[in-house]
């Protein structure tokens, strides 16, 4: 008769299995972990994984609903990336609730916008949103090979749809930015601590 504790009676028959997909979670982590500091490499991937993606939709001629889903899905991230964490609207309607309510400020946020520096954190990390593009662009790749996905629609309408939806979030974002005083790139602008030198 066999012991509770022996380890062969509490193995089951998809332990291997297991083992295995442990491993290549490891493996791929440790790759991710590799290519984390390349920023300019990774997305240069990104991009001619998104190359090839829209040569297979050009050559094949289908898939336009993928495609669409795609970029709308990869417009939805932008947005995320260029929003800050923290909604400028929504902490003023909190610091003005607050303050009607006769107490004091609880925000660990400066209560004026002059009070201390607040560097710009981004609701989604360069880190995520390289990561969920990638990943959707090889999911939008390995659909354009199955027929099912590839249902019949006319493509220019998406076009057009797609680059008003752009415009008119995109509109909205940058309205959002001016409002606020905020800028979500930090291309050009030097730090500076203390005095002017």
């Amino acid at each position: 008769m066999m012991s509770s504790s022996d380890p062969e009676a509490s193995a089951t028959p998809f332990q291997p299995l297991a083992a295995h997909f442990a491993k290549a979670q490891r493996q791929y982590q440790q790759w991710l972990d590799k290519v984390t500091p390349f920023v300019l490499y990774r997305w240069i991937g990104t991009a001619v994984l998104l190359a090839l993606f829209m040569l297979r939709i050009v050559v094949a001629q289908g898939w336009y609903i993928v495609c669409y889903a795609h970029a709308i899905y990869l417009l939805n991230l932008f947005l995320a990336f260029l929003q800050p964490r923290f909604d400028p609207s929504l902490q003023d309607d909190l610091l003005a609730d607050e303050i009607e309510e006769g107490g004091e400020s609880t925000s660990p946020l400066p209560s004026s916008r002059d009070d201390e520096f607040r560097p710009f954190v981004r609701r989604l990390p360069e880190w995520q949103f390289w990561l969920s593009a990638t990943r959707a662009t090889v999911a939008s790749i390995f659909a354009s090979f199955f027929e099912m996905f590839d249902v019949p629609v006319y493509w220019p309408i998406l076009v057009v749809y797609f680059f008003v939806l752009f415009l008119l979030t995109m509109r909205r974002q940058i309205q959002h930015m001016i409002k606020y005083k905020y800028v979500p790139f930090d291309i050009g602008r030097k730090a500076r601590y203390g005095g002017q030198r």
